[in-house]
This record gives C-alpha cells, structure tokens and sequence, in this order.
C-alpha cells in the first residue's frame, strides 16, 4: 500500500501514470511510463531495463535486468504532460545498488559528506539557447530580429521569447522551483533561468528536470531548447556554473568567514576545498565539459561580443569571471561546467576533489585579479597558471592519469567513461567536417 502521502500527490495532481526516471553516463533521462497501479512496485523492487540498451550502465546482452528503483518521496507531477509524475529511481541489479549509476555514485560522495555533518549545497545556472529548423532542416535562431553583436540582457530578444520562457517557468515553479530571475544571455538566442540553490543531490535532480521541462516545452512549441555548450563558433558558449558551499548540521555556511583578510570572506576550510578544486581541474575539466563540443567553448581567446566568458586556465579570483573559479563573498563560484554536463557526476566529483583538498590542507596560492582574457599565453605561464585542456582527449588523459577519481567515484563508473569518451574522440577525429572539404578539397 503506498504512503498516505504519495497518494495525496497523486489524488491532487490526478496522476495516472508515472515515469520512473534514472540518467545514463552521459546524463541524459532515461524513464519508462508505469501506470499508477504499478507505483508500489517500482518503489519495492525496481522498473526493468535492459541495461545494455543504455550508454555507459557497464552491462551486456546476456546480463541480468536493470532495475530502477523510485523513491516515493521524490514523487512529483509533470506539469507539461498532465496525468504524469516523475519518480527518481537509484539502479538495482542482483538487488544491489549499480555502481555505474551517476545517481547512486553522487550518494556515495554525499554521505561523505554526512559523516563530517556537512551538506554540499550547490546553486546550479543552466544557459541554454533557442532554436528552429527551416525548409531545409537546418538549425537557426527562433527569432531572426535576435542578431546584436552584444545582445546580453537585450531587452527585445527577452521579450520576443518571453511564451516559451514563461511556460517553462511557470511549469518549474508547479514543482517548487524558486525561480527568481531570468535574463538573455550573451549569445543570439541564449538565455539563463536562476532558481535558489539546493544540496546536491536536490539540484542534480532539478537540473535533470529542468532540461526534460525545457526540451519538451520547447518541441510543443515548434522549437529546440538546446544544451550544446557551442552551438555557434563566434559568439559564448552554454555554460552550467556550479555555485558551491558547505553547510553546517544547523545550516551555517562553513565557507565564509567574514575576517578572511583577502576580503572575499572565506575560510580556511573553503580555501582547502578551492585548492582540491583547482589542483584537479585538468581531470575535473573531463566530467564538466564531457563532449568534443565542450572545448570549442573553452577556449584561449574571445568571442564576438568580447568575451567567451568561459574560463581557459586553473585560477580563481575575486569576482573574476575570466579564472577557472570566481568567488563572490562567501562561497566559490566553479565556472567550468557547460550545460552539456552529467549534474551528478560533477556534482559526485567536486566533492571528491574539495574533500582531498581539504584532508590534505591544499594550498589554492594567490589570486589572480586580472582579465585573462586580455594577456598572452607567456604572461599566463610565466606566472605559473595552468591552461585547462584544450580537447576531450587532453581532459580524458587527464582524468586517467589523476587517480583520485576511481578511487573516490568507483572504478567502474571512471572507467567505462573514460571508454566512452575516447570512443567519441576517435568518432569525431574521423568525421570529415565542410571546413576540411572547402579548404583542401582544391588546395593541393
């Protein structure tokens, strides 16, 4: 018999069928639609997948089911498909919880965190841009008046998609998203959507809601909500900032302290956490920008309207948007996802990289305050800043070569990503793209 408090949600919401949800490897939701009669059953034993049917779950055609078990607690309706709940489901197999599972791997790193009595709290910023196909099937900007060189807070490109973006707000906020701003982005037909921060585990499971209210929202309305990271060379990409701090069993932000004598209001212990950030933000750099896509983002160099505003070097700084971590007072803004990202996963792995930084009382040196963007590659190094990888093969030799994340995150889950990601690397270096035709096509 299910709780009386699930049933309260589904009488009120008149929910008749329910998608048990879990996300690949590459955090793309995956469901099946179960009517409401077969609720107590996904929540006892599981919705069976065929595991080998789903990228990077380490299974294969002769293995046993996948079995995403829900947490009825996580049972809410979907606004934009009347009738449906969504239930979050952590993947059993053999009755045991499957170490390929990003979600499972995020609750892992969680309850590290329990056990010191602190609670990761993350404030996620998903950008995203819209688009539409012409008669030919290619992609173009949903409003072709959207063509300003700087068009960030532009107030005609925001109105001129204001049905979409309200639709999609209003369903987020049927589900207790306390959305408190939205605003055009940088690029033509980009835009940013803010809600209050959660822990992490809550904010993975909103992002993952966010891009399935998005994408469906969207294709309702004849549009593509897209998350690539660069769908346009010359202007910035979609970014995912991650906005970290650490709670107190009585919520106490444990990252400020107001007599931090930088004056960014930091304590000791968020400078050990920054400096486990940044010593491995080359490994990092592989699970929060997870496509060949991603480094055409991460870029050394700027953008149309001046800057990419995605960071290219192992840094922080004082509100400094152009370093790999920015810190507005009290807490560390880490700049480096794009909305293409695994939530869990880099959610699961910036809490591995703090916690090391913080069991070894990493030293994070000295800010950098200046514009990276304007100084050469020379006055970077020369004064002793890394260079964030500049492909998804460099990230992924990274992230092989750093042990702490298949000591932390599980063998398992490191290692068929970092397959995965060498697969797609090969795919994309033999893909012969129109720039190579036009340019050697006739050269010789």
């Amino acid at each position: 018999m299910l709780p009386e408090e699930t049933q309260q949600i589904i009488d009120k919401h008149g929910i008749r069928y329910v998608l048990a949800q879990f996300v690949d490897i590459h955090g793309a939701a995956k469901t099946k639609s179960v009517p409401i009669n077969g609720l107590e059953a996904v929540a006892e034993t599981g919705a069976g997948f065929a595991g080998f049917a789903v990228w990077g779950l380490g299974m294969e055609p002769h293995g046993p089911d996948y079995m995403a078990r829900g947490d009825l607690s996580s049972l809410t309706p979907v606004p934009w498909q009347p009738g449906y709940g969504r239930v979050l489901c952590i993947g059993h197999v053999n009755g045991k919880p499957w170490p390929y599972d990003p979600r499972y791997v995020l609750k892992l790193q969680v309850e590290r965190l329990k056990q010191k009595g602190w609670t990761l709290n993350t404030g996620l910023e998903p950008e995203f841009s819209l688009f539409k196909r012409d008669a030919q099937g290619q992609l173009g900007p949903v409003d072709p008046s959207d063509t300003l060189d700087k068009p960030c807070y532009d107030y005609k490109g925001l109105s001129r998609s204001r049905a979409f973006l309200e639709r999609l707000v209003e369903s987020l906020q049927q589900v207790d998203f306390d959305v408190y701003q939205i605003d055009h982005e940088d690029a033509n037909g980009q835009f940013e959507i803010n809600y209050t921060y959660s822990d992490a585990m809550t904010s993975a499971d909103r992002f993952t809601f966010f891009r399935m209210a998005a994408g469906e929202i969207a294709n309702d309305m004849g549009m593509i909500c897209s998350f690539m990271p660069k769908p346009d060379p010359k202007r910035a990409g979609n970014g995912m900032h991650f906005h970290l701090s650490i709670g107190s069993a009585s919520n106490k932000n444990l990252f400020q302290d107001d007599n931090d004598p930088s004056g960014m209001g930091l304590s000791k212990l968020a400078y050990h956490f920054l400096g486990g950030l940044l010593a491995h933000g080359p490994a990092l750099c592989a699970f929060a920008a997870p496509t060949v896509n991603s480094y055409k983002r991460l870029v050394v160099g700027r953008s149309l309207s001046g800057a990419t505003w995605a960071p290219a070097f192992v840094t922080y700084g004082d509100n400094n948007r152009s370093a790999m971590v920015r810190i507005p007072y009290g807490r560390i803004e880490f700049r480096l996802p794009d909305a293409g990202c695994n939530p869990y996963l880099v959610s699961a792995a910036i809490i591995a990289a703090g916690l090391d930084g913080i069991e070894r009382e990493l030293d994070p040196g000295k800010p950098c305050n200046e514009n990276l963007y304007a100084l050469g590659l020379d006055e970077i190094a020369a004064r002793g800043i890394e260079t964030l990888p500049q492909s998804l093969k460099e990230a992924v030799d990274a992230l092989e070569a750093d042990p702490l994340f298949r000591d932390t995150l599980g063998k398992e889950i490191v290692d068929e990503f970092v397959k995965l990601k060498r697969m797609e690397w090969v795919e994309y270096s033999r893909h012969v793209s129109d720039w190579e035709i036009n340019r050697y096509a006739e050269f010789f």
